[in-house]
């Protein structure tokens, strides 16, 4: 079984990618703080919590807003900025539905249906329908999904490595017993 750490280095980005990514530039002196590279239960936690919250957040240039949580909160910042990526061109539409109908749901009001029209005109005036509701659901599916994610990080990181600690310890109960057979 690889180490949480070794698991999350595998797919992490390169530090000197992030540092010269073209609109994390400048934050300038900040992207080299070394709380942000580190690879700890904490900080992946942090960042699982800073990702997952601003994928949430219905605005474009979601990395930038990832990326300035992560430095305040001293998060990894490249599982942060990856994290916000949960929400992409194919996979938004749906979890923005999703979001939409959780706020009418907790706000009590019917789902409003949406023309098949996609005039600027159009979505605009979907738009001042749905905002309520559509905001409501992705505050809380940020704060959810936020919550969720850290704790989540916190308990499979822990758990991983007991898991590691009691084969390591299994292993040299099992090389110490042999050894106390032999003749």
């Amino acid at each position: 079984m690889r180490s949480p750490k070794d698991f999350v280095a595998r797919y992490m980005p390169d530090p000197e990618t992030i540092r010269h990514h073209k609109h994390l530039r400048f934050f300038g002196e900040l992207l080299h703080h070394h709380a942000l590279w580190h690879l700890n239960r904490h900080s992946v936690a942090k960042a699982f919590a800073v990702g997952l919250f601003f994928a949430w957040v219905p605005v474009p240039f979601q990395m930038i807003l990832a990326a300035a949580g992560a430095i305040m909160l001293r998060a990894n910042l490249p599982v942060s900025v990856a994290l916000v990526w949960l929400t992409n061109p194919v996979t938004m539409p749906p979890l923005f539905y999703g979001a939409y109908r959780l706020g009418s749901w907790t706000m009590g009001i019917q789902t409003q249906t949406f023309g098949s029209d996609l005039s600027m005109a159009s979505l605009a005036g979907d738009f001042m329908l749905i905002w309520q509701p559509f905001l409501l659901g992705c505050g809380m599916l940020a704060v959810v999904s936020s919550v969720a994610g850290y704790l989540g990080i916190q308990s499979l990181w822990r758990w991983m490595v007991i898991s590691r600690w009691r084969k390591r310890h299994l292993a040299r109960v099992a090389a110490a017993g042999e050894q106390s057979q032999r003749p």
